[in-house]
């Protein structure tokens, strides 16, 4: 329990390690669960994968190694001390629960903001998707949102007729589909307002 704890002081690549563990946790038993498999051993399993992360000594051991001889030291089950061993594949996998954990770690480390470099990405090409639909001609503005699912490109109406703004957002996802690396599908969607304002005095 105290080196649990003091997962809460600790954090991986930008993210919490004591979180991270009760995320892998819940996955683990989610997962668990549907396979038919015991849900408390894999629960306990993913809370204790990241145990060697915060050894009372600093050995020069791989965290994986060393959480699963802590987790030894302590009397767990050879299940869980597998699937900690194994969450890196430093040791071989015997057991149903080992690539559970793997994969739920896997899940929790790149799930989009879990980690500093995962957001530094995410805002990466959320600039990158806007800066290319602001490279055309007649483009006021652009706007990537739900999660860079989706591109709003402003054009202006005096400079883009409604037949060019088709063509540009074809062109625009065309670009994206070539250039780019993006999860799923990014819809494009070309809006062209004309306005007619005057004043009564």
């Amino acid at each position: 329990m105290r080196m649990v704890g003091r997962m809460k002081f600790r954090s991986s690549y930008g993210q919490n390690l004591l979180q991270h563990s009760r995320e892998v946790a819940n996955l683990c038993a989610i997962m668990a669960a549907e396979l038919g498999l015991n849900v408390k051993l894999a629960k306990r399993a993913g809370l204790l994968h990241d145990i060697g992360k915060v050894p009372d000594e600093e050995p020069e051991l791989p965290h994986a190694i060393l959480g699963m001889k802590i987790a030894e030291k302590f009397g767990e089950k050879g299940d869980v001390l597998n699937a900690i061993g194994a969450h890196h594949d430093e040791i071989e996998m015997t057991t149903l629960i080992s690539p559970i954990v793997q994969v739920c770690d896997a899940i929790s480390g790149a799930r989009p903001g879990a980690r500093r470099e995962m957001v530094e990405a995410y805002i990466k090409r959320i600039k990158e998707l806007e800066n290319l639909a602001l490279s055309y001609d007649g483009v006021g503005s652009a706007y990537a949102i739900q999660a860079g699912r989706e591109l709003r490109v402003m054009v202006e109406a005096e400079k883009v007729s409604d037949q060019r703004a088709e063509e540009l957002s074809f062109t625009i996802s065309q670009r994206i589909q070539t250039e780019m690396t993006y999860p799923g599908q990014v819809k494009v969607t070309v809006i062209r307002e004309k306005r007619a304002v005057n004043y009564a005095k």
